[in-house]
């Protein structure tokens, strides 16, 4: 057993940084491709790092430091599991990622059809806000049936999983994510001329309204 846990550790230690690496580097990428930005996707992979180092910070305290341990029925202990930081990092980054994306998607589509950097960003908000913040209770729900048992692996687990969506679909994705992008104004779209060879994948607005992208005001059909 001591054999077996000191090889796990050695190898999470090996291959934490690597995950961490091609996560955010793929993130980052893909992002830019979709958004044909550069300055969406580094804000993203930010936004995104404060949910899990909220989520971090929170279990120590709570854990190791037996901050409201008591009051939440979860066991005080001296250390983390060895393997909740990178298991947290994965699924929470995946599940940030997905709120993000599908708020930037109904912000981009409407600026690309107003060309008006304040409004899509209130329409953003607007009209993904109740999904985001259902779906994320739904999974603190979720998580919070794994910090309600009794292994401490559990408790942690699913304490952390927990308050990092409660935090991000609140305060990241709420307020500081439509703050951010109100006041970089236009500068949210910026690509380097040396980037412009990037597909163009932003179709929807382009579809729906049976107009250019780029060039003019976009005009719904039947207004």
């Amino acid at each position: 057993m001591t054999a077996e846990n000191l090889d796990g550790y050695e190898m999470l230690e090996q291959y934490t940084p690597i995950v961490f690496a091609f996560v955010l580097g793929l993130s980052f990428i893909l992002l830019m491709i979709v958004f044909r930005s550069i300055v969406v996707p580094i804000k993203a992979v930010i936004m995104n790092l404060l949910s899990v180092g909220a989520a971090y910070g929170l279990v120590v305290l709570v854990s190791q430091e037996g901050v409201g341990a008591g009051l939440l029925g979860f066991q005080q202990v001296q250390t983390v599991e060895a393997w909740l930081p990178i298991f947290l990092f994965a699924v929470l980054f995946g599940l940030s990622m997905d709120y993000h994306v599908f708020l930037l998607s109904r912000i981009r589509e409407r600026y690309d059809q107003t060309h008006d950097n304040t409004d899509a960003v209130v329409f953003g908000v607007r009209s993904t806000g109740r999904l985001i913040t259902g779906a994320a209770l739904i999974m603190v729900a979720v998580f919070g049936g794994f910090a309600a048992g009794d292994l401490v692996m559990f408790q942690q687990m699913g304490f952390g999983a927990g308050v990092a969506v409660l935090i991000d679909a609140t305060i990241v994705r709420s307020i500081l994510v439509p703050a951010s992008m109100r006041l970089l104004g236009d500068w949210n779209w910026y690509l380097p001329s040396v980037l412009r060879w990037l597909p163009d994948v932003r179709v929807e607005a382009a579809e729906r309204f049976n107009l250019p992208v780029q060039g003019r005001r976009a005009v719904p059909e039947g207004d």
